[in-house]
């Protein structure tokens, strides 16, 4: 039998970078933290900054520097529900609804009130994330100067949860996609007590339930129609959790009254600025990737240790 234990000296030496290559690779290394990590995070910064001018705030007195933008809500199996959005920045401006009834079949129109806007959080929390993230780039300008890949990662993102909580690039680009990727998943009752059941004119029946969110690069509307329980009704009651959509047959208790929902309608508009700004996001974090690969790459030679 073969002995499979071989003594160190016995195996082939691995050898390392010569003293010239260490050189060379040093060389190299220098410029990119001194040129190439600057010249990324200016692209960044330009990518960013593109991103965040989409979600901004109309300033006062220059509240037309955000056009409001019109789009049609629409539904390839369904005509019950039909709209008109009317989108400023993160705010929905105006809303333009009719709604034909199963019962009746009668149409029921509403509008958001002149005095009301409503806020989409998602946008707004999209935004913020943007706005961390460029002020995370804006410490490190062009005179200062990187002296360690770590100290590049560390701006980037690491995988060090403790490090990461305090907010790096990547972590707030992250976050800024999953907002407009992920709608809030929310219960019956808090949509039912929602404000934006107090937005329209004339008011919502108490039959009626609506929800606005992000969906990708989708503005979604539900309409969700309900029909009061029993007061006796307990055997059967299962009440819902969240969800981003409840389903037909969904029940909820409120104010001491059961419903259930008998009728959902969604429609939805695409939002090309959505879908530019969910590309953003997608570029930046490639760069920010290739960075870490790079400088990862160079790290593995200074790591490196003779067998």
């Amino acid at each position: 039998m073969l002995n499979s234990q071989r003594s160190l000296s016995e195996l082939p030496k691995m050898s390392g970078p010569s003293q010239a290559e260490r050189a060379v690779l040093e060389e190299e290394f220098n410029w990119l933290l001194k040129e190439e990590v600057h010249a990324v995070l200016k692209q960044l910064q330009d990518i960013l900054k593109e991103a965040s001018r989409r979600f901004s705030i109309p300033t006062p007195g220059l509240e037309n520097q955000l056009k409001q933008e019109n789009f049609i809500l629409g539904s390839s199996t369904m005509d019950q529900v039909k709209g008109v959005l009317t989108l400023q920045g993160e705010a929905l401006t105006q809303a333009d609804i009719n709604l034909k009834t199963a019962k009746s079949n009668q149409v029921m129109h509403f509008t958001f009130r002149d005095d009301k806007h409503w806020k989409l959080q998602q946008i707004q929390d999209a935004r913020n994330h943007v706005n961390q993230a460029l002020q995370l780039l804006s410490g490190r300008d062009e005179s200062y100067h990187f002296k360690t890949g770590a100290e590049v990662n560390k701006l980037m993102m690491t995988d060090d949860v403790v490090v990461v909580a305090d907010g790096r690039v990547m972590l707030q680009l992250t976050r800024a996609r999953n907002r407009l990727t992920t709608p809030a998943a929310m219960t019956l009752p808090e949509l039912a007590t929602s404000g934006l059941m107090k937005m329209f004119t004339p008011p919502m029946p108490g039959d009626v339930m609506v929800n606005f969110y992000i969906n990708l690069s989708k503005l979604c509307l539900t309409v969700y129609q309900l029909h009061a329980m029993q007061p006796n009704t307990t055997k059967n009651f299962k009440p819902s959790g969240s969800s981003v959509l409840h389903n037909p047959g969904a029940m909820f208790e409120l104010n001491n009254a059961k419903f259930e929902v008998s009728q959902v309608h969604k429609v939805e508009c695409v939002v090309p600025w959505l879908n530019n700004t969910l590309i953003f996001f997608t570029i930046s974090l490639q760069l920010c990737q290739q960075l870490k690969d790079k400088i990862s790459v160079f790290s593995s030679f200074w790591n490196y240790r003779p067998f």
